[in-house]
This record gives C-alpha cells, structure tokens and sequence, in this order.
C-alpha cells in the first residue's frame, strides 16, 4: 500500500478559499478510496477552522521548528474522515490570523509551514512513499526534503510531487531574506533564483520529482509565454516530468439528488423537477417567476482574466435581443460589481447582481440556471463548469486548460447528438454572443433540451478516473 502525504494550505471542508481547498478536500478522499493508498493531509491550524471540528482532533505531538535564528513552537492535532488522517500544524503566532492568505509575512508564514511539516514526518514516524505539495505555499517542501532532510534516517527514498493549481502566484522575494526568513544559505541561491528574486514555485520545479498541473491543456499552455507568467524557460527545460492530471468534483457535496440546499432535488432522470429550483431563485432574487425563459448565470471573481471583459462587451445587446434572465454571483474588481449592479438596475425585472460569496447560493444558483457562462481567458481546471453539469445547467465555455478538457462543443447527425456544451475558441466577443445565442436556441428547442441536459448531466466529472490517474503517476514514482 502506497503512504501518500499531501501538503497543502487549505482542504474543505475545514478552512479554503477556493479551488484548492475543493481537490485537497477531495482528492485525498477518492485515492482512500481505492484501498491502494495510505493517505494522510497536512494544513495549518487556521482560526477559521471551527471548534466543531477542534473538538474532534487530538494532540499527536509538540516539538521545536528551527527556521533560521528561529525557535518555534509547533504542535501537531489530527483526526480521521472518510478514511483520511489530517494533520493541523499548530501555531498561534502564524496562522491565529483573520485571513488564510494575505498576511504582510506570508514567506516566513509558509516558510514555516513547510519546515514544520518536513519535521513532522520524523516526530509522527510516517515516512511517506510520496510528498505531494500543493502551490506556492508549499513549494519549499521538496526544497527543504533535498536540503535539509534527505540524510536523515527515514526520508532517504521519499519521493516528491509538486502541483501547479494556479501558475500566476508564484512565491516571489527578495534576496535579502534567503537565509534570514527561508533558511536557506547561498549555495541553494541557484536552486531559487528567476529574474534576479527568490521565486518559491521555481524551486518546487526544479527539485520535484514529478511536476503536475490540474488539466493535461494547462500543462502545454503554461510551456507557452502567454499562459506561464514568466516560467515557461523553466518548464519546458523540466517538461520530461510535467503531466497534467484533470480535477474532479466532490459527488458526495454536489448532488442535486439529495442536496438539501435545493427547492427540489432531481437527477438527470427526473430533470423536469429542475424547474422548480429556477422557480424559487426567482422568487428568492425577486425576479419575474417564469418558467419559459432561459436563465443565464456567472458564479465568478469577477476579474478579467475569468472573462468578464468580453462579456460585459455582449451582455446588453444579448438581453436587447433575446428573452432571457441573468443571475451573476461574486465578487472582485470595482468597475465589474459597479457594470453589473448598474445592468440590474437597468433591467430590474431580468438581471440580478449578488455581490457576494456563499456557497450554498452558489448551489442553489446552479441547479436554477439553464445556461452557464464561463469564457475564461485561461482556466488551469476550473470546477464550475462540472459543478453547474451536474446539476443540469448547460455550459458555454472558452477551450483553454481544463475547460477544453472537460466540456466538448454540442453538435448532431444523423439524429446522433454530440458534445456536452458550447464552445469557442478564440477571446473574442463576438464567438462568445454567437455561442450563448446557440445555446438559447437549443434550450427553446424542448425536445433537443431535454436530450443535451441528458447527456450532460450523465458526464462522469467525479474523482474516479482522476484518482485512477494519481495513482498510476505515484506507481511510476
């Protein structure tokens, strides 16, 4: 049995912000699932994790972290769920904090977190066969296993794999402070140099075994300029051991057959209940309660790079020419939450603008809309387009990373019907009205409607296949 220890900075359902929170909420959980793997999550003791969860961990050791001129207290609490052991590293000064991210000292936060958890496999006695570490916050894991630990008794043949969530937030420092906040000296400069700063994910490449991305797409877009945020020299000299692995979704968590958050719940067999959630977001929201209209909606940051630009270009002469409601939900840039607040009130009786982020909303939202926008001018996977499948939405979606991946464009002949979405290729406005319009045809067309939510509510976006994938890449380890 493989002993797999990921190290990462958030997991759901216990403290996250986003993406990774969901795959290290999740993934942990399928690859248990497997009966191959002995799977164990390392995370920091947030404040935010709730003393629901506090109450059921248990004290598994206390010992001192050296990190520099640095003695720190770390204490080590774990508990079990659904097969997995977590491990919350305990640290009231680090990560007693009001937010997960965004501290004036997030290097020397997660520069502790890292040599924290290096020095917990020795204090816990569980030498894994393979350390997976998520994202910047944990790039320096591999970096100190090959530094610091890899002479000591029990790490000698562990072997590392570093995942790439999101390449735009990289760990980037100062010189300055290589030895005073990461405890490294002079001789690992190269190891960590890129233009001239500290650069953590840079690190994490060249040291890892094994460097993976969410998507197989992500994986050829970030060896490419456009799509890298600089490191693409630095990928394609390691690209012999970059594969991309598509993310999965928690069927346990987004269920519309049992999900209580719902109006109505359903399957794609009792897909005509579906309506009965539209019905009730429109009361909920105070839109126009009518069953006949299409409902569109965004569950986004609203930020350009998640394609709000082009859609902001299009969505008024789309409400100006076909009969359809809007529902956005998320936050983000100023001028984005202001363009949609001022479009709600433009059309009071078609748009709503919730400038927010709640979960169970989201879920409610998705299993209401008819079709999902998400044009995205990248995507390393992206979770929403599988989410609002699931729940019977049909998505229209920009082919890059792991949107190209999962969602294949509609078509028929023959009386076949193919794909499970609409799709364009370019960043383009026009392409994006040309394929919502497509999709409000389909969606008027009840026979075709019925038969394309059908399929799409039948894709297989669950960990499965995807925890198969993992542990092949660990096999070949």
């Amino acid at each position: 049995m493989k002993k797999i220890l990921f190290v990462g900075a958030e997991a759901m359902p216990f403290a996250a912000t986003g993406g990774l929170g969901d795959v290290l909420g999740s993934l942990p959980t399928a690859l248990a699932a497997t009966g191959e793997a002995d799977v164990r999550v390392m995370l920091p003791l947030y404040a935010q994790i709730s003393d629901a969860w506090r109450s059921q961990m248990k004290t598994e050791a206390t010992f001192t972290v050296s990190l520099a001129w640095r003695k720190l207290y770390c204490g080590i609490k774990s508990l079990q769920k659904d097969g997995v052991t977590y491990y919350f590293i305990d640290n009231e000064y680090y990560f007693k904090r009001g937010a997960l991210y965004g501290e004036y000292d997030d290097g020397e936060r997660f520069a502790y977190f890292c040599m924290a958890a290096m020095e917990a496999i020795g204090q816990l006695g569980f030498y894994p066969d393979v350390l997976h570490a998520h994202d910047w916050q944990a790039a320096l894991c591999p970096v100190y296993l090959n530094v610091v630990y890899r002479n000591h008794e029990g790490y000698e043949n562990i072997k590392t794999v570093f995942t790439i969530h999101n390449i735009e937030y990289q760990g980037k420092y100062s010189f300055a402070i290589l030895g005073d906040v990461f405890s490294l000296g002079q001789g690992e400069r190269d190891r960590m140099d890129y233009d001239g700063c500290i650069n953590l994910m840079k690190g994490a490449i060249v040291t890892a075994n094994i460097v993976s991305t969410v998507s197989p797409r992500y994986a050829e877009e970030i060896c490419t300029p456009e799509y890298s945020h600089g490191l693409s020299p630095i990928l394609n000299e390691n690209r012999a051991k970059l594969c991309g692995i598509l993310n999965g979704i928690d069927y346990v968590y987004y269920n519309p057959s049992k999900d209580g958050e719902l109006a109505a719940n359903f399957s794609w067999r009792t897909k005509q209940k579906k309506v009965e959630n539209k019905l009730a977001l429109q009361r909920e929201t105070g839109l126009p309660e009518r069953a006949d209209v299409p409902l569109l909606s965004i569950i986004s940051r609203l930020v350009s790079h998640k394609g709000l630009d082009i859609i902001t270009d299009m969505i008024e002469n789309l409400l100006a020419s076909k009969d359809a409601q809007l529902v956005v939900l998320g936050k983000g840039d100023d001028r984005y939450e202001r363009f949609f607040k001022e479009l709600e009130q433009r059309y009071p009786d078609r748009v709503r603008a919730l400038l927010c982020y709640d979960r169970d909303l989201a879920k409610r939202i998705y299993a209401a809309t008819d079709i999902f926008l998400m044009p995205s001018k990248s995507e390393p996977c992206g979770l929403s387009q599988m989410i609002a499948s699931r729940y019977g939405a049909i998505p229209v979606v920009r082919e890059t990373g792991g949107l190209y991946d999962s969602i294949k464009p509609y078509w028929e002949e023959k009386g076949k019907m193919y794909g499970n979405g609409f799709t364009f290729a370019n960043y383009s406005t026009a392409e994006l009205y040309d394929r919502i319009v497509a999709a409000i045809d389909v969606w008027n067309d009840p026979a075709r409607r019925d038969k394309l939510i059908s399929k799409i509510m039948r894709t297989d976006f669950s960990w499965g296949q995807s925890a198969l994938r993992y542990m092949q890449m660990y096999q070949n380890l």
